[in-house]
């Protein structure tokens, strides 16, 4: 019994030893290290077989198959034949804002009001989210972290997912301006009284959701032709914050970041380019290859929130929502893919985009929807996104394919040349009741 008690206590100390609160971020890397023998996808639709990747101070230095190594050292990896990716980017998410959907003390995506222009996501960023490790194992090293809202919800920003805090975890700061658009749909009604379906007002008189929407849209293009205005004004005598959270609109310092699932809602979006010359990315988009021509004459991105979902339409194609990168794809349209489902938190995204690959994508442009095209949307594209010179060292290992659920295996992950702790709830929780039931042995190190 007593032999019991001491290994019992022994297992919880090492368990505790293991946690994931003490999973620290790693220190700054100085100094070089090789990755050798790999096959390194690029990010950039190349593929180098049995390459070699040189980190100097963070930094990708050189990548390649015919890097010289040198001999004896010892700050060299061998892979071993496993492959090598850029970093994996979430485009679209709360990571960080919200940690327990159904706890209302763990939620700070939203604040009260229609028109939040000047709310910064970045300040409310938890960078101890447990979360977060979760979507480490998964390749995800960067994410876009977006505020909801009823209308204008305020600004996103991209953190790199190794810090202590949100200062550190910035990546690049208020980037994009987030809209929530109306519906733009008649609600059925009930009651033979012309309600409207939802909203409180059913089963009474309701209004038409359509004049509402575009009347509200109206109010939207008020809003930044005064704020024009008040940006060309020389001797502003008071501060107006609304009107300068949306400056960097109109000084191509921002991205207006619509979110539109219809082809008629894509459609209203586009007028704030014609008119206010914004650089605009569509997120939702489920709709978006009925409209991708005009989408690749403004030059406007896209962002595919969920792929894994069924089709907006019932006389849609069952497998729509699969084949939708493919057509934006052939019309030149940039796009990136995100993975939006509350279940998941984002960890699906390398799936979704292995399953774009098996509806009409190469697998490489598929990589790309998740690495280079989300860089390059979200303003980051100089900083990482690909495996290149110059770049952070953003780096994911994987003993498997990393976008095919059925071998994907991250062995390993560098953010900005740090190695970082790959320990999660999750892993930590499967250790437990594996060890509880003696299903196998311990993991090394637990």
């Amino acid at each position: 019994m007593q032999k019991i008690i001491v290994s019992a206590l022994l297992t919880a100390s090492l368990s505790c030893l293991q946690a994931q609160e003490t999973v620290l971020p790693a220190k700054e890397q100085k100094g070089s290290f090789y990755l050798t023998n790999a096959t390194i996808h690029i990010g950039n639709g190349k593929v180098v077989q049995k390459g070699t990747i040189k980190v100097t101070n963070g930094k990708i230095e050189a990548v390649g198959d015919n890097i010289s190594v040198p001999a004896g050292a010892d700050n060299v990896t061998d892979l071993k034949g496993q492959d090598l990716y850029p970093g994996l980017i979430l485009p679209t998410s709360t990571l960080g804002l919200i940690e327990i959907s159904s706890v209302r003390a763990t939620q700070d995506a939203r604040e009260i009001g229609e028109l939040n222009p000047s709310v910064r996501s970045i300040v409310a960023y938890n960078s101890d989210s447990k979360v977060i490790n979760t979507l480490r194992s998964n390749g995800i090293l960067l994410a876009n972290v977006v505020p909801q809202g009823n209308f204008v919800a305020g600004t996103s920003s991209v953190v790199q997912l190794d810090a202590w805090n949100w200062e550190d975890a910035a990546y690049k700061t208020d980037a994009g301006l987030h809209v929530y658009m109306p519906s733009l749909l008649p609600r059925p009604s009930f009651g033979g009284r012309g309600g409207g379906f939802g909203m409180g007002n059913f089963g009474g008189q309701g209004g038409d959701p359509v004049k509402e929407g575009l009347e509200k849209m109206e109010g939207l293009k008020a809003f930044f032709r005064e704020a024009k205005a008040y940006q060309s004004l020389t001797d502003r005598k008071a501060t107006n914050l609304k009107f300068e959270a949306v400056i960097g609109l109109f000084e191509k310092k921002q991205k207006l970041y619509m979110h539109a699932t219809t082809a008629k809602q894509i459609l209203v979006a586009l007028d704030f380019v014609k008119e206010f010359g914004f650089e605009m990315v569509i997120v939702g988009g489920s709709e978006s290859y009925q409209v991708a021509d005009l989408l690749k004459q403004h030059d406007v991105s896209v962002i595919l929130q969920q792929p894994h979902s069924l089709p907006t339409a019932g006389d849609d194609d069952v497998d729509q929502p699969y084949k939708t990168a493919a057509q934006l794809k052939k019309a030149g349209v940039l796009f990136s893919i995100s993975d939006d489902d509350s279940q998941t938190r984002g960890r699906n995204l390398a799936f979704n985009a292995g399953t774009a690959a098996a509806y009409g994508l190469d697998k490489e442009e598929a990589l790309a929807a998740i690495t280079l095209n989300a860089a390059r949307i979200m303003g980051v594209a100089d900083k990482t996104g690909s495996i290149e010179i110059g770049k952070d060292a953003n780096i994911v290992v994987s003993s498997g394919d990393l976008l095919d659920m059925r071998n994907s295996n991250v062995t390993a992950a560098y953010i900005q040349g740090r190695k970082i702790d790959l320990t999660d709830k999750h892993k930590l929780l499967s250790d437990r009741f594996e060890q509880k039931y003696e299903l196998k042995a311990p993991r090394k190190g637990f």
